[in-house]
């Protein structure tokens, strides 16, 4: 009598499929600290953008080329700029973003008081403060054309 032919689930090798590693988490210490909030995050500018419900509130983070623009950036508005300020002494505008100044502010990962700004910011997050977050606008068309619609002629007759 023969065996049966068994067919055994054999593993492909560990290099056949390569898995692209994911980036570690910049200032990780941040979602801990909204962590009741349940943050959403996404990937932005090579950077991970922080949601809490319909507002994005910060940016984190930490490129290793240009490396001044590395820590948590603020959604706020030009407006809380100064009261902010009063806050976070050594916010600043992001020279990443161009000279003008934006509603975006950081707090520097490079300054001696980061990560209790930081955690700061996360304080004013947890607590609803208006300064800082923002409702994201409606994602624009790609293309710089607006949409075109057909015109249908009605055929007399």
């Amino acid at each position: 009598m023969s065996k049966p032919n068994r067919k055994t689930n054999r593993l492909p090798p560990e290099d056949a499929f390569p898995v692209k590693q994911r980036k570690p988490v910049p200032h990780a210490f941040v979602l801990d600290a909204l962590a009741s909030l349940s943050p959403v995050t996404r990937p932005m500018f090579g950077c991970l953008a922080v949601y809490t419900g319909d507002k994005i509130v910060l940016i984190l983070r930490d490129k290793p080329t240009q490396t001044a623009d590395n820590g948590v950036w603020l959604a706020t508005t030009k407006e809380h700029h100064r009261s902010l300020r009063q806050d976070f002494p050594n916010m600043r505008s992001i020279s990443v973003l161009g000279e003008d100044v934006t509603g975006w502010q950081i707090l520097p990962a490079n300054a001696e008081d980061f990560e209790e700004s930081a955690l700061r910011a996360c304080e004013f997050i947890l607590a609803a403060d208006p300064r800082i977050g923002k409702v994201p606008g409606a994602r624009k068309r790609s293309g710089s054309h607006p949409k075109r619609t057909k015109v249908v002629k009605k055929q007399s007759g």
